[in-house]
């Protein structure tokens, strides 16, 4: 089960601004942040799963704002993302993407029917993302491996 879904945009404002007048969407701040040579700039909707994600990346990036934008991923939780990202290669989702050399603990697989990727994120970070993005939310126990879906 999915706990966000992530859309690349060129213009993290905007998008903002047309998913709140559009669907009425609550947003957390804008997070700059950099991982390995990247510098990107991302926002989380309040209000409980499933989030959806805007993320504002340099060309070369894994979000690339420069190709347009696109859907990227479906973010889900798993007990070992180890186990998970083999299990999903052997699937033929393959890594296009791991963060976890880089000291965090995800992997983007591509999923050619979907035009996007399965992010998997080590669920030992549910917490500090509740914190930073949804103060107050309840935690989920659905992962993609390992516990029984709720």
């Amino acid at each position: 089960m999915f706990y966000h879904v992530c859309f690349v945009v060129p213009d993290i404002e905007r998008a903002m601004s047309d998913l709140t007048r559009s669907t009425g969407a609550r947003w957390s701040v804008i997070l700059e942040d950099s991982l390995g040579e990247w510098d990107y700039r991302l926002a989380f909707t309040k209000g409980g799963p499933p989030y959806i994600e805007l993320v504002q990346g340099p060309p070369g990036s894994p979000w690339d704002s420069s190709l347009g934008a696109r859907f990227h991923h479906l973010g889900c939780w798993t007990d070992d993302v180890t186990k998970s990202s083999a299990r999903l290669s052997g699937a033929g989702f393959p890594q296009e993407f791991s963060a976890c050399p880089l000291g965090r603990p995800y992997t983007y697989h591509k999923v050619d029917s979907i035009g996007g990727h399965v992010e998997l994120m080590d669920i030992s970070r549910q917490e500090r993302f509740l914190r930073s993005w949804d103060p107050g939310a309840e935690p989920t126990t659905a992962t993609i491996e390992g516990t029984a879906l709720s």
